[in-house]
């Protein structure tokens, strides 16, 4: 008998970063849609996964997550332990992540289009645990395809994220992978046996990302949370 697939979302953002939804109704959100593990990666701080991680229950686990800013882009660092700092080369973020028992992934590397940053050619070749080849923001599909194209020269294993900015796209974009728990879904990647897809599309959840994202910069909302997420970190 085949083994059941688990369904992870491992890019989400909250309010703790540039996201819209709080911890918690990421975590009642991936109850409802069905969700086996959600990871919390917001940026430059894992404050909200651990919040997140103190309201699950059984039904979804919480995987501790951040997106690393490194000197070159963004970096998903999954099952941490401790936050990683920001502003180090790619290679020093690896290290770091992988000191705090942690899993590295390159965020939507090909991906330069907004507040998104991938890591690009800096990247290729380095001790990646996996790549991200699909990311759900509006836009990243050619970028998803360069990721899968050039897959071989980042990591075996591949993983999908909704890179969710607002509940409604959380589990848009998913990992499926052998078990349901967090320690089987860290498995998989270590063996390879994680395959990214696309749970759902809605034209109408990108438009209101788009829209929620341009507001933001025209208002200096996102320069404001960048200035306040730097100053949070020099504080630690």
């Amino acid at each position: 008998m085949a083994t059941a697939l688990g369904v992870a979302d491992l890019h989400v953002h909250t309010t703790w970063s540039d996201g819209a939804p709080t911890p918690a109704e990421v975590v009642a959100r991936a109850i409802a849609i069905g969700l086996s593990v959600v990871a919390i990666t917001d940026h430059d701080c894992i404050d909200g996964a651990l919040e997140a991680a103190r309201l699950a229950g059984s039904t979804c686990e919480v995987v501790v997550g951040e997106e690393v800013t490194t000197l070159d882009g963004h970096v998903l660092g999954l099952f941490l332990e401790r936050a990683v700092p920001a502003g180090l080369t790619v290679a020093a973020t690896i290290e770091a992540i992988h000191d705090r028992g942690g899993i590295a992934i390159p965020a939507h590397p090909y991906l330069r289009l907004g507040g998104a940053r991938g890591v690009g050619l800096a990247g290729e070749g380095l001790a990646w645990d996996a790549i991200e080849t699909r990311n759900g923001s509006p836009g990243a599909w050619w970028a998803n395809r360069s990721a899968s194209r050039r897959r071989e020269r980042w990591a075996r294993a591949t993983t999908g994220g909704s890179d969710a900015h607002i509940l409604e796209a959380v589990g848009s974009v998913v990992t499926l992978f052998p078990g349901r728990t967090g320690a089987e879904l860290r498995a998989a990647i270590r063996s390879g046996l994680t395959q990214p897809a696309r749970r759902s599309y809605s034209p109408a959840i990108g438009v209101r990302t788009l829209v929620r994202s341009v507001r933001r910069r025209w208002t200096g909302e996102a320069a404001r949370e960048v200035a306040h997420r730097g100053s949070n970190a020099a504080d630690r």
